[in-house]
């Protein structure tokens, strides 16, 4: 079934129904031969109800219409314009700037192909203008736009929250516990943000030791004359800061669930948007329609993965897996690297939507059941993810760079690019992976 999916995909089909296309095509072979019992299917209407009751799941629509609403009030441009006056005149500084940028978007949007697009188009033209490397170029706005799988608020930790949550509970019921602990999107967003943060100063380092040994790979921007006085960056950087104040300040302090903490984001990025008179009933138009199209394509793959998971536990899919952990060398350990392995290789293949959906559901309850922190290995699994939008050769955000970038970059260029900050990502997990503390004791502080 997997590999049949995986063939699916790369021969073009929707995600959505490649799963669970092929989860039916499955299931009625198996029941003419009497190897599958269709009374699994039972269960799929309760889940679909489940969907749409999930108050977890409101925040999805809510966040994606903060993220396109802010995209289309032009926050990212005067960002940019700001922190290269800024850095400008640094060797590098056009990557920082574009680095901290990213990030901010990261925490204001949380959508990746809207922040990898955006900078394409803003920074990439400057940056190979003031003669950057175009490797260089490419490979840190396709890294930085990926920031926002892992800075909160973001989609991605909404959605493995969400799995990681039934998981856990799960792997406790197993166990014989019968009130089992919860973990919520809020102790993942409060986990992430260290390495998150840890991430951004990687890749300044990398900048910064990148373009102090080659001059000419990074030069200083030679219109960095112009000025910048502290009002002009305050009236960029303001707004943004403030939002995301108010989204995570009210998570962190207890005082909202990440589901209300969107609904006063969306709100917010409206009045950003009104404030810098971004926004008219056209353009309101545009944000409700761009909204309505990512929430159904994150919603229709979720009950295309359901589909595929009833299929695949009717068969017996889950055992399987189960057993083979057992068998692994290693113990626990020698399964969490094998997963860990199995989750980046599928990156090169699918979508952290579909890994998510399909993958985390399977593994996440036997890990748990062994040990393993929760919030610890969503952060793990979230990371991971991360890299499947940056790994040759279908990762999303080059696919999103790529049809935005001049034709005198090659395909080869961006791949080329990339490669330094996929090893960054991966170092990350190494460090996370010896120091859980790094993930634990945040949400540990605050949440005691």
């Amino acid at each position: 079934m997997f590999f049949m999916v995986c063939l699916v995909l790369m021969l073009g089909y929707p995600v959505a129904f490649s799963l669970a296309g092929t989860a039916l095509i499955f299931a009625a072979v198996g029941s003419v031969f009497g190897v599958f019992d269709p009374t699994f299917f039972g269960a799929f209407p309760s889940r679909i109800f489940g969907t749409m009751t999930n108050v977890t799941l409101m925040a999805v629509p809510l966040f994606i219409f903060m993220g396109v609403m802010l995209e289309k009030s032009r926050l990212a441009e005067d960002l940019l314009e700001n922190m290269a006056a800024l850095f400008g005149r640094l060797r590098g500084g056009l990557g920082y700037a574009v680095v901290i940028v990213g990030m901010l978007l990261a925490a204001s949007t949380g959508i990746v192909g809207a922040t990898v697009v955006t900078m394409g188009l803003m920074s990439l033209p400057t940056m190979l203008k003031q003669k950057y490397d175009p490797a260089l170029a490419t490979g840190t706005i396709c890294a930085t736009g990926t920031l926002g799988q892992i800075i909160p608020p973001s989609i991605a930790l909404v959605l493995l929250g969400d799995i990681m949550s039934t998981a856990y509970q799960q792997a406790q019921i197993n166990q014989g516990i019968f009130s089992p602990k919860t973990v919520s999107v809020g102790d993942l967003f409060v986990g992430a943000l260290i390495p998150g943060l840890i991430l951004v100063a990687l890749y300044l380092l990398y900048i910064f030791i990148y373009s102090h040994l080659k001059a000419d790979v990074a030069p200083a921007y030679k219109n960095a004359e112009r000025s910048t006085s502290a009002i002009s960056i305050l009236s960029g950087l303001l707004p943004p800061m403030v939002l995301i104040f108010i989204v995570l300040g009210s998570i962190l302090a207890g005082a909202a669930t990440p589901t209300e903490a969107a609904g006063v984001g969306a709100f917010g990025a409206a009045v950003i948007a009104l404030g810098k008179g971004q926004l008219n009933y056209i353009r309101l138009q545009e944000v409700v329609r761009e909204t309505l199209k990512i929430t159904s394509m994150v919603f229709m793959i979720l009950l295309g993965a359901t589909v595929f998971s009833l299929v695949f536990r009717g068969y017996g899919g889950d055992e399987l897996v189960q057993s083979l952990f057992v068998d692994i060398p290693g113990g626990k350990i020698g399964a969490l690297i094998v997963v860990m392995l199995v989750i980046f290789l599928l990156g090169f293949i699918l979508d952290f939507i579909e890994i998510t959906f399909v993958v985390v559901p399977i593994v996440g309850p036997i890990l748990l059941a062994m040990g393993f922190d929760p919030v610890w290995l969503g952060i793990m699994i979230a990371i991971n993810l991360q890299t499947s939008f940056l790994t040759p050769p279908f990762g999303f955000a080059l696919f999103y760079l790529r049809g935005v970038a001049p034709a005198s970059i090659a395909t080869s260029t961006i791949y080329r690019g990339v490669i330094p900050f996929i090893a960054i990502q991966l170092l990350l997990l190494i460090i996370i992976a010896c120091w859980p503390e790094l993930v634990t004791w945040l949400p540990g502080k605050i949440y005691n």
